[in-house]
């Protein structure tokens, strides 16, 4: 595993292999799924996602199901930025593939000082604030 610099790593409440799939429909890239069972863990069920990774595409995600008795990802305030994380076609797609079961918060659209953002929360809580540089769309 080569990551460069901090990658969120999520902890759901038995929806990891769901959250993970689908950001792989969003993204692309290749997943590795390992389970409470080939870990040989006891504390959640034996088909519990122990390990995800999602790599490729620009990103590297990582999920997992809360063993029991922990907490699992819910957030305010933050935001998971995927500024200039590809060329703009790229992120226009991917933020409306995240929109169409999540929920938008601010549109993508172009700003008063000529770039473009807008904010998405997917299905799963996750919100990403998806843009580039007008420079990009040279």
């Amino acid at each position: 595993m080569n990551v460069n610099g901090p990658s969120p790593y999520f902890q759901f409440d038995g929806t990891a292999l769901q959250a993970l799939g689908r950001w792989q429909d969003v993204f692309g890239g290749e997943l590795s799924i390992a389970t409470f069972a080939d870990f040989s863990r006891t504390d959640g069920p034996a088909d519990a996602v122990a390990h995800g990774q999602l790599t490729g595409g620009g990103i590297t995600l990582f999920a997992a199901d809360a063993p029991t008795g922990e907490t699992s990802f819910s957030a305010t305030g933050l935001l998971f930025s995927l500024l200039g994380a590809a060329e703009p076609d790229v992120l226009r797609g991917w933020f409306d593939d995240l929109a169409s079961d999540g929920t938008v918060v601010d549109p993508l659209q172009e700003r008063p000082w000529g770039d473009s953002d807008g904010t998405v929360r997917d299905v799963f809580g996750v919100t990403w604030l998806i843009g580039f540089e007008a420079a990009a769309l040279a």
